[in-house]
């Protein structure tokens, strides 16, 4: 009789047995790799690594867990349950907009996968909304507003959200700008405004860090200005400026149709001078699972994300309802793995 070890090690045990067993159902690709299609093996690369991660999540390691889900999204990109796995992992590492965008990401996908399931589609809008009121919860130097835009003036209606905000934050008025790119959609407002789209507002308590932010969003494609690369300025400005970008992601499905992963080489770039190698090799790899989604995101729209299941909800009498308790089941990582089996690769051309 084999011996089954004891402790972390028996989980990592069972999980690979598992994933032993369960390569019975892709014999396609494991009987004779040569003859499998390159779809067939990647979908099957990306259900190892998603396996994976669960593990490693479970063992309470989320910085190797968020690993892997970059590595099942760089294989199977189009299937949003390796983009919650994600979302997941950055919940862990207490990385909330980083999250948030994950679960966005997630919603999306699952929406123009035509998924079925309006409480799923539920869960998936509950936990942007929270990622995005916990990123915020604990964020002490900027502050954000959220402004309506429908086809108005939009130089206009810039001018109009700053003067908002100063009023509303008269604490974070050292430097404010309103995103010029993009246009951000929030979750808690799908159901009584679908398809609205906002405009996002930021103040900052200090003025150098939102002048530099501003210079580094507000370019058609992110360019990062010259800055200090010392320790003490990535301590003291640039994780700030970082976590405001990250945040700025977490409603905005897309910009251009690769300034999120220019963002992530800016910060790779800086990690890279700042003798942080480990760092720098995560923040690539997701860069690759980034650039791996873009094809898919290029073909969301907020009526893509929002009308369709909204039409399904009125038609059946029923209201978008986010119960304390599908919250709190939603954060256990068994749940995650009722969606673990991957439907075949769908590649973007």
């Amino acid at each position: 009789m084999q011996n089954i070890p004891e402790g972390p090690s028996a989980l990592i045990f069972v999980t690979l047995t598992l994933v032993k067993a369960s390569l019975l159902d892709f014999s396609f690709a494991t009987e004779d790799p040569f003859k499998s299609s390159p779809d067939d093996l990647s979908r099957l690369a990306s259900w190892i690594e998603s396996k994976l991660v669960i593990c490693y999540l479970k063992l309470g390691q989320p910085g190797l867990a968020l690993h892997h889900s970059h590595r099942s999204i760089i294989e199977n990109p189009s299937h949003f349950c390796n983009h919650l796995r994600q979302a997941a992992c950055f919940r862990c590492l207490h990385r909330y907009s980083e999250a948030a965008r994950s679960a966005m990401v997630a919603q999306c996908l699952y929406v123009l996968a035509e998924g079925a399931g309006v409480e799923t589609s539920d869960l998936l809008q509950l936990y942007w909304q929270a990622m995005t009121q916990e990123a915020l919860s604990g964020e002490i130097s900027f502050s954000v507003l959220y402004t309506p835009f429908e086809k108005e003036d939009k130089a206009d209606k810039i001018k109009e959200a700053n003067k908002t905000f100063a009023e509303r934050h008269p604490e974070y008025v050292q430097h404010i700008f309103t995103d010029p790119h993009g246009i951000h959609l929030l979750p808690e407002k799908a159901e009584s405004h679908p398809g609205q789209q906002y405009l996002l507002t930021l103040g900052f308590r200090n003025k150098e860090i939102g002048k530099t932010l501003e210079k580094f969003v507000t370019q058609k494609l992110p360019i990062f200005p010259g800055v200090p690369t010392s320790e003490t300025f990535w301590q003291s400005t640039g994780k700030r400026i970082m976590a405001a970008v990250a945040f700025i992601g977490s409603t905005k499905i897309k910009r251009g149709p690769c300034a999120r992963a220019i963002e992530q080489f800016h910060h790779a770039s800086l990690l890279s001078h700042l003798h942080r190698e480990e760092e720098q090799a995560q923040v690539m790899t997701q860069v690759m699972a980034e650039l791996a989604t873009v094809p898919y995101l290029q073909r969301v729209s907020a009526q893509h994300l929002f009308w369709p299941l909204q039409a399904e909800r009125a038609g059946k009498g029923r209201a978008l309802y986010f119960h304390s308790v599908l919250w709190k089941s939603f954060f256990q990582c068994g749940d995650l793995e009722e969606f673990s089996n991957p439907p075949p690769v769908q590649r973007g051309s």
